[in-house]
Order: C-alpha cells, then sequence, then structure tokens
C-alpha cells in the first residue's frame, strides 16, 4: 500500500482531519477530536493502529498474523494492522470504517457529521 492513497481513503471519511501530534512519525486521524486511526508511515511496512469492538478485537487478532494488539494502545479496544501485501485491502479497510463508525457512534450527535457514520 501507498501512503497518498491510504492517506486519502481515511481523509475520505465524513469529518475526518488529519494531524501529528505525536511527532510527524505517526499521522492520526480524528473524527470531531477523537482518535480513530494511527498511521506510522515510516516504517516498511506500514502500520496501522484501529479502534475495534474487544470481542471482534481479540477474533481478528486469531485469525491474522499481521494484526496484534494496538500499539502504545488500550490492548483490549485497538489493534495494530501491518500493512503487508499479503492482507487484503478490503479487509483492513473495512476495519478502518469500523473504526471510524465506533467513534462515531460514541461522539454527541451534535458532534457527528452531516452524512452518516
Amino acid at each position: 500500500m501507498k501512503l497518498t492513497p491510504l492517506r486519502e481513503r481515511l481523509l475520505s471519511l465524513p469529518g475526518a482531519s488529519e494531524d501529528t501530534p505525536f511527532g510527524p512519525e505517526i499521522l492520526v486521524y480524528r473524527i470531531a477530536d477523537k482518535m480513530f486511526a494511527l498511521l506510522s508511515w515510516q516504517e516498511e511496512p506500514m502500520r496501522l493502529n484501529l479502534k475495534c469492538e474487544p470481542e471482534l478485537a481479540l477474533l481478528l487478532r486469531e485469525l491474522h498474523p499481521e494484526v496484534t494488539p494496538g500499539w502504545h494502545m488500550n490492548k483490549q479496544h485497538w489493534n495494530t494492522i501491518t500493512l503487508t501485501d499479503t492482507l487484503d485491502e478490503h479487509l483492513w479497510y473495512g476495519w478502518v470504517r469500523h473504526s471510524y463508525e465506533r467513534v462515531c457512534a460514541g461522539l454527541p450527535k451534535r458532534l457527528r457529521p452531516e452524512a452518516p457514520c
């Protein structure tokens, strides 16, 4: 996966923004100031931290060697995905959407984007 199309996908989600509060090596993606993805873009392969429902997080770790407990995150609610060529792009992009929707659902209605989460 190349950085530019990945960034475009993450920023295409309604209300998504990108910043670098932890330094330039970690791109942080937010909805209404709440993180839904962190991208270690300088690593090869890149790694992506995503929020996940706890039971699903455990299942994904069992099924996919590329999925591990969230690096520097709450291990119950976050997974780290190593974006290897063997991991189907549509699969992990669905996980991005799941992370975004979990964070969006936790926002007060007034802070949710007008487009459905």
